[in-house]
């Protein structure tokens, strides 16, 4: 099998991920204030192990007015997603890998001079246990190549975990390693994330507080995250895609045109 073969994440991948989410070893406090913590994650230095150079970061919030199931639907309604993130450009679904899968489409702004990023992820999800999670990671798809205009960006591993804590309230995680690309020293973009992903975690928040309201009024009954077959998305096989990796030699081409090209913006 290629080491770039797509597999669709199974119970294991998931309490993986629950299990980063939740554990408190190898991770550095950064930030915590007002019921919102930032966690930087530093792995113990193995012999003969590479450290990658970006981090993966870790953002808890303590929500007291808004359930977990309304914040795992936020989460997923891209409809919704138009009318409280300022900072997309595009965004849509591609195609359904299976019930809990899908692949799809993200672009948004970044402050001038840097160029604007786009990414194409696998994106699974899975309720259990009055437990919801959300993970997704970069793919190659055929038809969605990497732009000119914009820089294509790569999640290595990103994701939500959310436990409820009362009928009203929740614990809620973001937990994030991507590489934005293009020319952007790493020192950055390990310094930057530590203070926008917060940013986003107040925006999702307050996306929540507003959500029942907004959906009442927009296809109350139509949630194909929870109900799969009201999905209209066509079908797809994984093996069509190509898992999208952040030290990959095939983007090193692509990302040197960028770099020229943003550092030409930077000047």
């Amino acid at each position: 099998m290629s080491l770039h073969s797509i597999n669709l994440p199974d119970d294991a991948a998931f309490s993986d991920f629950k299990n980063q989410c939740l554990s408190e070893e190898n991770w550095v406090n950064k930030y915590n204030n007002n019921g919102m913590q930032v966690c930087v994650e530093v792995p113990p230095a193995t012999k003969g192990n590479s450290v990658h150079k970006i981090h993966k970061i870790k953002c808890k919030i303590t929500i007291k007015d808004v359930s977990a199931a309304t914040m795992y639907d936020v989460l997923h309604d891209s409809q919704y997603r138009k009318k409280w993130d300022p900072t997309m450009l595009e965004s849509f679904d591609i195609a359904r890998l299976s019930a809990n899968a899908d692949v799809g489409y993200y672009s948004w702004l970044c402050p001038n001079p840097i160029k604007n990023r786009d990414v194409v992820t696998l994106r699974s999800w899975q309720v259990k246990d009055d437990e919801y999670i959300i993970v997704n990671f970069s793919v190659k798809h055929p038809k969605y190549p990497p732009r000119s205009d914009l820089v294509r960006a790569i999640s290595i591993l990103t994701g939500y975990y959310i436990k409820p804590t009362g009928p009203n309230s929740c614990t809620f995680i973001y937990l994030s390693q991507a590489d934005p690309k293009g020319s952007l020293p790493k020192w950055v973009v390990n310094k930057a994330s530590q203070v926008l992903a917060p940013r986003v975690l107040k925006s999702v928040h307050k996306a929540g507080q507003n959500y029942l309201e907004w959906k009442q009024q927009n296809s109350p009954d139509q949630k194909p995250w929870l109900f799969p077959e009201q999905s209209t998305l066509p079908m797809m096989d994984p093996a069509e895609l190509v898992l999208q990796r952040a030290d990959s030699l095939e983007n090193v081409d692509e990302s040197s045109k960028r770099d020229a090209q943003e550092n030409e913006d930077s000047s």
